[in-house]
């Protein structure tokens, strides 16, 4: 649709279809709403049971309105929504709500009721936000277009943005930042998604440039890419994407045959791709409000190195230890600036970091405002934190000490303020002070910040390598199923990825004279498209040295296959050169269904799956994000070389990962799995020895 988001978001006029005069009613709500905030457009009720409802006209129906209409709000049985979409395009309509329910979410015959709104939407151009919602507001504009309780109370305007798809946990979401003092320029729920979606709605809200931090509540995607495609541009505004998503667990993927399939669940693929992307995810809604404040009222830290300053020596080992266990640095305070502490706080406090000031800032609060100037001075010190407790007699110093470090500090500040008293709370935020309830939450903000500020960086640095990947052109088989280990091996050379020396043997023979070109020591492997895993199966012979071994490996192989898999298919064996020693890695492609081609890298061989130390992002991916994905790794170390062992070439490892995402890209919708597996890196560079390939 041409039709863009303007008149459903920031509507000249409002017409409310199933108004009501009982203004406590659902279908009465919207209209109390809109006159309670001011709106300043017009309103016009349609109900053929009334005249009048208050001061306003109330319409028979809508072809009796003869003014434009830029949003519908219908609060209708579901029934008559399709009739009510079709009737209000002839009224040239741009946008409607629909509150209704007993759609999709019912079972089949509210599904075949939803497509049919849709339908109607569509052809009478149209756009829906539900049905099944509560509807959105826009704070700005004073656009109460909403039944839910949020309303009731106070709805300032506010630098952030929040969409959800759940309707009642999104209010409770949205009632708790008020609470915290956080202003919602936006409010959408966007209910069962007929038409506009999670990903649509908020692209349009960060288009606004009163909006700097979107956050968001999901349940489910159904555009990937849109919402990779929205967090780019989200990086390359500077406006951070916050995002809940639930279903961590994510019930496992489908039955898959690759190891990349079985570990491919949606969770661990969206939690790869919004690393990929800059999107920061919280836990839980209390987080999401966390990391929230900190990015609304902080500015972007130039490194991790996390200073911290407490009046309690137990509490910085707390934020400490949270901070390494996220990946924070929490220096060693230059001499110059341990110099300048001991010069400021009392001889039994610390100056090493966490800088323990004590409760003797309480007869002095200047001191506190020196230790905090002094820390952020350090040039290990990124972001500061400052936790201290209770306080009720001495807010008004602190408030003004605080707001004195703001005004002049460079770097970000998050104050963790224990028990606080409310009134401090609402006068730190009133002044653009992040105030967080405790160490693990102010912790998990400093991390997210430096997180989000190094995946800008990154964002911006790669963005001429992602436009100069060229995904290769590959000649693919046109049938599905499992590809042939030498068919698999010509498209992953036409792909760049590099490969032990591969023949096919059809007999005993043949087998041999492969061996004797590629050269001793050798590897016999089973070929048959009727048995996947080759190892799992007992057809895999290794380290092979002379004529007769492979000889003998041929027979005992076919003979194997055919006994434990009667009704096989058995083509043969597959000769390979042994590899050099080197680190078993694997690296693995699949079709996601939300977001297409992904790639997976992680430690590989036969403990792939129980280890799962493997990271995820959506193909291609630049060399750099590749590097990325291998410092995601638990065992990275294992990579830097280990008990003796030379480190593995990092560069050829990452150029492999790099030319398989390119090489699962250029094949899309058509490639179902794809494991390397093992891909033996080494100090000379990185190879596949084994692989296998699903077509759809």
């Amino acid at each position: 649709m041409a039709n863009d988001l303007r008149a459903l978001l920031n509507p000249r006029s409002i017409a409310i279809l199933g108004a009501s005069s009982d203004l406590s009613r659902v279908n009465g709500r919207t209209l109390k709403y809109l006159l309670e905030k001011g709106y300043p457009g017009k309103i016009f009720p349609v109900n053929p049971k009334y005249r009048e409802i208050g001061a306003l006209r109330c319409y028979p129906d809508v072809a009796a309105i003869a003014e434009p209409i830029d949003l519908a709000i219908i609060a209708l049985p579901a029934r008559l929504v399709s009739a009510s979409l079709s009737e209000l395009g002839r009224q040239g309509t741009r946008s409607a709500v629909v509150f209704s329910s007993g759609f999709g979410e019912t079972g089949e015959a509210g599904r075949a009721l939803e497509r049919e709104v849709a339908v109607a939407a569509q052809m009478a151009g149209i756009r829906l936000c539900g049905p099944n919602c509560l509807g959105l507001i826009n704070a700005f504009e004073r656009v109460i277009a909403t039944f839910g309780q949020f309303a009731e109370g106070d709805t300032p305007p506010g630098p952030a943005a929040f969409v959800t798809q759940s309707g009642a946990f999104g209010t409770a979401i949205a009632a708790l930042a008020r609470r915290r003092g956080i202003g919602l320029g936006y409010f959408i729920n966007t209910g069962n998604e007929a038409d506009i979606d999670f990903v649509e709605v908020m692209r349009a809200v960060l288009a606004d440039p009163r909006i700097r931090v979107g956050a968001g509540y999901v349940e489910g995607l159904k555009d990937g890419a849109g919402l990779t495609l929205l967090a780019g541009e989200a990086l390359s505004a500077g406006k951070p994407l916050l995002l809940t998503k639930v279903g961590r667990s994510g019930a496992g993927a489908r039955a898959a045959a690759s190891h990349t399939g079985s570990l491919a669940g949606a969770d661990n693929v969206f939690d790869g791709v919004a690393r990929q992307h800059g999107i920061v995810r919280a836990r839980n809604e209390e987080q999401l409000l966390d990391l929230l404040e900190a990015f609304m009222y902080c500015p972007l830290p130039q490194g991790n190195g996390l200073g911290i300053i407490t009046q309690s020596g137990g509490a910085g080992v707390l934020i400490a230890d949270c901070a390494e266990e996220l990946g924070m640095k929490v220096p060693v305070l230059t001499d110059a600036t341990q110099r300048a502490l001991k010069a400021a706080i009392p001889e039994f406090g610390s100056t090493g970091n966490p800088v323990d000031i004590t409760g003797q800032f309480i007869a002095d609060p200047g001191l506190l405002r020196e230790s905090v100037r002094i820390v952020l001075d350090d040039p290990g010190v990124d972001i500061a934190i400052v936790w201290l407790q209770l306080m009720e007699a001495y807010v008004d110093a602190l408030v003004t000490i605080f707001e004195e470090i703001r005004a002049t500090a460079a770097k970000p500040l998050i104050v963790c303020w224990v028990a606080a008293p409310e009134r401090a709370l609402k006068a730190l935020r009133d002044r653009g002070i992040a105030v967080l309830r405790g160490g693990e939450p102010a912790a998990d903000a400093a991390a997210a910040l430096a997180r989000y500020a190094q995946a800008r960086h990154d964002w911006l640095s790669d963005a001429s390598a992602r436009a100069a990947i060229r995904l290769p052109q590959l000649d693919l088989l046109r049938r599905a199923g499992p590809v042939a280990t030498p068919a698999t091996r010509e498209l992953l050379t036409q792909g760049d990825i590099a490969t032990v020396q591969t023949a096919f043997a059809g007999s005993a023979d043949d087998a041999i004279a492969a061996a004797n070109r590629i050269g001793y020591p050798v590897a016999v492997k089973i070929e048959s498209p009727d048995i996947l895993h080759k190892t799992e199966a007992g057809g895999v012979a290794l380290g092979l040295m002379d004529d007769r071994s492979v000889r003998q490996a041929f027979e005992s192989l076919t003979s194997g296959a055919r006994r434990s898999h009667p009704g096989a298919r058995i083509e043969g064996v597959i000769i390979q050169r042994m590899a050099t020693d080197g680190v078993d890695f694997v690296v693995g492609l699949k079709n996601d269904p939300v977001f297409g081609a992904v790639v997976m890298a992680g430690l590989g061989g036969i403990h792939v799956e129980i280890l799962k130390d493997v990271s995820f992002r959506k193909a291609p991916v630049t060399v750099a994000e590749a590097h990325r994905m291998l410092d995601e790794i638990k065992g990275r170390a294992i990579l830097d070389g280990a008990r003796g062992r030379p480190p593995v070439n990092r560069e050829a490892l990452a150029g492999l990962i790099a030319a398989a995402s390119r090489c699962g890209a250029a094949i899309g919708p058509r490639l179902r799995e794809l494991d390397l597996n093992p891909v033996v890196a080494g100090p000379d560079g990185a190879a596949a020895v084994d692989w296998l390939m699903l077509l759809d």
